[in-house]
């Protein structure tokens, strides 16, 4: 695994490599696989809790009713959907996109997962963003907080698997930390763990990618 000093010096190396713009640039990370056959159909859809997040947190819509609907009110989620929206999208599907691009998480009660299945299935699917499904009588303002402090980590038939770690606006350590956080998930999920990592890189949004061979990381473990 690379360790927090590695990160560190990739960090900074990204942050020294971009270009100042008028705007907030994101940080990314993105791991470069190896060793694994994408024809079998290989894909990575995990949400990972971070310790550091950057002021814009990520958005959550609860799909929901009743004293779950009113609880996830309370919770201050972004946005609460009900059965009477769901039928709505099923027959506008310019508006169902944009809610699903407008979110980055969903959550819904479980006797709602069919009727989003019909309704909003064929646009949250390929973006990997299928409800997280909330039993009867769940925490919603825990859940809800958690989703809030993660980040999508994704890929599909890709030998390779990307997050954003952070923006320009955070310190150097916190965005090392919030990859190494990320890492950690990535690494259990591989078939060989860090054997299957190829590269890794950080990379702002209007800056060169800095990156970090598997074979420096063995060589600098020695």
């Amino acid at each position: 695994m690379v360790n927090q000093n590695q990160l560190l010096e990739l960090v900074k190396k990204a942050r020294e490599g971009a270009t100042s713009r008028n705007f907030t640039q994101s940080a990314e990370l993105t791991i470069v696989l190896k060793d694994i056959d994408i024809k079998k159909g290989f894909s990575f859809n995990e949400v990972v809790a971070i310790p550091h997040y950057p002021s814009k947190k990520p958005s959550v819509c609860v799909i929901a009713t009743g004293d779950m609907g009113s609880r996830a009110r309370n919770a201050g989620v972004d946005a609460i959907m009900d059965p009477a929206e769901l039928d709505r999208l099923g027959t506008n599907r310019r508006e169902a996109r944009k809610i699903v691009r407008a979110h980055d998480f969903f959550l819904a009660d479980t006797a709602q997962m069919a009727t989003i299945g019909r309704s909003l299935g064929q646009f949250l699917g390929p973006k990997g963003k299928m409800p997280t499904p909330l039993p009867y009588g769940a925490p919603v303002d825990s859940i809800a907080a958690r989703f809030k402090k993660s980040v999508r980590v994704r890929s599909k038939n890709q030998l390779n698997v990307s997050a954003k770690i952070g923006d320009e606006k955070m310190d150097d350590k916190q965005l090392a930390e919030n990859a190494s956080a990320i890492i950690a998930v990535i690494e259990k999920k591989l078939p060989q763990g860090d054997k299957n990592i190829r590269n890794t890189m950080v990379k702002f949004t209007m800056g060169k990618a800095s990156k970090l061979s598997a074979l420096n990381t063995k060589e600098s473990k020695q």
